[in-house]
């Protein structure tokens, strides 16, 4: 429709808002703060649409484009703008006085306008560097954005002409023209183009980014960043891109070289500081392919005396900085700080109390690979040639889990009060899910507590209609389940006699009218409220507890998840031994076993969290039904994953931990 208005030029000072503008309401919209970014373009690109005007009173009002016409207005006002005054005339359409659609041709302007082409946007920043002479620091300023923003707007713009041209004509979605960026060169982005265009019409992002990684590496990938020092001092060519961290190193086999000579760097320094026979360096450690490895383990040694003393002095200071970790109030960094410094000693205190036997340093090596973005260690490999029969004598090796057991895993007090909780409050849980047998429990301990004599036949639960005062260390980072399953229980009671208006005979007489099942539910609730902390039962001690717990809560789990408030209280070489030994996640194990323990926290948290798709059918029982020992029941037989691997990979767990 604009097409047919008439074209003028008028000169912004003879410009003026027009009433029928459906902006004129919005002041703020013509806000200096909200039309920045119009005003540098205006300055730098000129008017690229006209302005629909009509005349009013001599002058021409503004019917649709005002945020043009106030960017306009700054400026030629602006002294430091050039060619922009108030007799400076700008393209407009005129629209005839006798239209009377002013307010919808204004109102389809402002809706239908749309921004400028993707494409178009990345292309003219490309060509204000290239034609203008511009650097990305004075478009920064000019649009009033960060140099970072522009060179990533860029980096589009200098995507090779013939991708852009398919993206334009709609052959490759925008996403896919992006990943193309991934590589500076334009000739690598045209040959990676027509390889994948001739195996399948229709390309996707990560297909391109999966090409483009064979034809360099990125010096912001870890492995980019570790050798890139190194690449530049033997003349390694790079692509450079506007920004540092997309640029790459194209001599991919170059890579590799410097990458393997600084993992064979490593090893051979293992090598010598343990005493190995050999070391050796991959770039990737495939378990399936070292299956035929064997691995020997550091065994338990005496220390000597300055020894000794150092190790009761580790003790003495890990305990203390185990309570201290307690402590709610501290502040992450912190926190982290703690985390170090007990792995930093839990490792100086295994040095001092393992070593190598003589015969498995003769036979044995180092192997170093690249892991998770660093160096990561594999000791006490055997070669397949050099793998003798394990006599178990002269080898100065432990047994298979030897190495673990001088580190069994063993519970603190202040955390066995905590877990005591934690098993009160899944076990209140499970009562009030299971009405009619906890109303049953109730009944019987009342009667029996009062027909008897001595002690009552069970001290698990009160009758004296008092609520258990439950403690804890971390109440705020305990798993929720149990509490969610108790307010959902509380939730379906019906209360609708306990009203504090009426009298208590009152209610009474609305309690005894209830249904049976509706006052079964009442007494578990109640009675699940005053579970006392506890641990499993001795059937032997506790036979009616013991019989009843198995009934209602067969698994604990159920009710409650392990999480990161029971890991972070952990050692890391116990959270090895439950991966390795407990769970059949003996490869996961060693791998992490280089790791902090804040990291060690953090895969344990996330895998009971949602146990992993790659495990096995036996490692996700194992972690569907993994507590510690005394908060089951013995409803559920405990699974013993690792049964599940080989006898030779078993004992990896024992270096890991």
């Amino acid at each position: 429709m604009t097409q047919a208005f008439k074209p003028v030029s008028v000169a912004i000072g003879d410009l003026v808002a027009h009433p029928a503008n459906v902006r004129t309401n919005s002041p703020e919209t013509y806000a200096s703060e909200n039309i920045a970014h119009l005003k540098a373009s205006i300055a730098v690109l000129g008017l690229l649409q006209p302005l629909l005007v009509q005349k009013i009173d001599g002058k021409f009002g503004v019917l649709a484009g005002g945020r043009r016409h106030a960017a306009l207005l700054e400026l030629a006002a602006d002294k430091t703008a050039k060619g922009f005054t108030n007799r400076t005339k700008i393209d407009c359409r005129l629209v005839p006085d006798d239209c009377d659609v002013t307010t919808a041709l204004s109102l389809a302007e402002n809706i239908t306008q749309a921004p400028m082409n993707a494409i178009d946007e990345f292309e003219a920043f490309a060509r204000m560097m290239e034609v203008d002479g511009q650097t990305p620091e004075t478009i920064a300023r000019t649009f009033g954005t960060t140099v970072a923003a522009v060179k990533g707007r860029l980096r589009y713009g200098l995507i090779h002409p013939d991708i852009r041209a398919a993206a334009r004509a709609k052959l490759i979605t925008l996403d896919t023209m992006k990943a193309f960026a991934d590589h500076p060169s334009q000739e690598v982005q045209r040959e990676v183009f027509d390889a994948l265009t001739k195996e399948d019409s229709y390309l996707q992002a990560y297909t391109v980014r999966n090409a483009l990684k064979s034809r360099g590496v990125q010096v912001s990938d870890d492995i980019g960043a570790f050798v890139r020092k190194d690449y530049e001092a033997r003349g390694g060519a790079i692509a450079a891109d506007l920004l540092d961290e997309h640029s790459v190193l194209e001599d991919s086999a170059l890579v590799e070289t410097i990458l393997l000579e600084k993992l064979a760097a490593a090893a051979e320094e293992a090598r010598a500081e343990i005493g190995f026979a050999w070391a050796d360096a991959v770039i990737q450690y495939d378990y399936a392919a070292m299956a035929d490895y064997g691995r020997v383990y550091p065994g338990p040694v005496e220390p000597d005396e300055k020894g000794s003393r150092r190790v009761d002095e580790i003790t003495a200071e890990l305990e203390k900085l185990e309570h201290e970790m307690e402590n709610e109030e501290l502040e992450d960094e912190a926190y982290n700080e703690l985390y170090e410094r007990v792995d930093a000693l839990e490792a100086e205190a295994r040095d001092l109390q393992e070593a190598y036997g003589k015969e498995d340093l003769a036979r044995s090596g180092v192997i170093a690979s690249w892991s998770h973005g660093k160096i990561s260690l594999h000791l006490g490999m055997v070669r397949p040639e050099d793998k003798a029969a394990r006599s178990g004598k002269g080898t100065g090796a432990p047994s298979d889990k030897g190495a673990v057991d001088g580190d069994e895993i063993t519970y603190p007090a202040s955390l066995t009060e905590d877990l005591k909780t934690e098993r009160a409050m899944a076990l209140g849980a499970a009562m009030a899910m299971h009405p009619e047998a906890t109303l049953d429990l109730t009944l019987f301990k009342l009667v029996t507590d009062v027909l008897t004599s001595g002690m009552g036949v069970t001290q698990a639960i009160k009758v004296d209609a008092r609520q258990e005062y439950r403690t804890h260390a971390k109440m705020d980072e305990i798993d929720g389940t149990s509490l969610e399953q108790v307010a959902e229980a509380h939730d379906a009671l019906d209360l609708s006699w306990a009203d504090d208006a009426k009298s208590p005979a009152d209610q009474f007489a609305l309690f005894r009218a209830l249904d049976a099942g509706e006052k079964a539910k009442l007494v578990a609730y109640a009675t699940a409220a005053t579970t006392q902390s506890c641990f499993s039962r001795d059937r032997q001690r506790d036979s009616l507890m013991y019989d009843f717990e198995v009934e209602i809560m067969p698994d604990i789990r159920a009710h409650w998840t392990p999480n990161a408030a029971l890991f972070n209280r952990f050692k890391k070489a116990w959270l090895l031994k439950i991966l390795g030994e407990e769970l059949g996640l003996v490869q996961e194990a060693v791998t992490l076993a280089s790791s902090t323990k804040k990291q060690v926290v953090e895969f344990c948290d996330k895998l009971f969290a949602e146990p992993f798709a790659t495990l096995t059918e036996a490692q996700r029982a194992a972690v569907a039904a993994w507590c510690p020992p005394m908060m089951q029941t013995a409803g559920v037989e405990p699974v013993d994953a690792s049964e599940a691997e080989t006898p030779e990979v078993e004992t990896e767990v024992a270096e890991a931990a």
